[in-house]
């Protein structure tokens, strides 16, 4: 028997995409696209769907159920789910939905150097997110108001998700900003460096 592949963000779309009906890589791309998973999922690109889809396959998830072509366009493989596959498939989505993880996301680890900055410094890359965020948080009330008003709310409830996370960060970029530039939120990069040389001398000496 084959060795099921590491659970991963893009081998549990493609096992959730094919419970509903059979398709070949192009309709999953369009419907990826067209429920608005793009933002969510990092298969956009063909390349990517296919190295998923060829780990799925070999590892005997999915299947081949035909092939197709239509009119001048290419042949295409239109790929099912076997049964080991929906096993798998609703094993993993149960555990992630169940289980919280630390992803380790790279906007915190860099704040965790922001120290290499001066306040005013800070403030000033920090005013450059805050629009770029804000821009997004946009974006996603667009999407949940009016630009996908056709799917029920359960297709578009990781967006609602993600909008509550962008919004709790406008509301803490505003905030910590607010400090940077009062003078409430401030620190001596020479006095942080003291205090890392002597904490690496007492680990030294252990």
């Amino acid at each position: 028997m084959a060795v099921a592949p590491r659970p991963s963000t893009p081998g549990l779309t493609v096992l959730c995409l094919l419970r509903a009906s059979p398709l070949h890589p192009y309709g999953m791309q369009r419907l990826i696209k067209a429920w608005g998973k793009g933002e969510v999922v990092n298969i956009g690109q063909r390349a990517n769907l296919y190295k998923t889809i060829k780990r799925l396959h070999d590892a005997g998830l999915i299947a081949v159920r035909q092939t197709e072509r239509s009119g001048q366009y290419p042949e295409r493989t239109i790929y099912e789910l076997t049964d080991e596959g929906r096993v798998v498939g609703e094993r993993w989505l149960l555990d992630v939905l169940r289980h919280p993880r630390n992803e380790y996301p790279e906007f915190p680890a860099a704040l965790s150097f922001a120290m290499s900055f001066t306040p005013e410094e800070l403030a000033d890359i920090l005013t450059e997110r805050l629009t770029a965020v804000r821009q997004q948080l946009a974006e996603l009330e667009s999407q949940l108001g009016g630009e996908r008003g056709e799917l029920p709310r359960i297709a578009m409830i990781e967006t609602e998700f993600q909008r509550t996370l962008v919004a709790a960060e406008v509301t803490w970029l505003s905030s910590t900003i607010e400090e940077l530039r009062s003078g409430g939120f401030n620190w001596e990069l020479d006095e942080l460096i003291a205090h890392a040389d002597a904490t690496v001398a007492q680990i030294i000496e252990l």
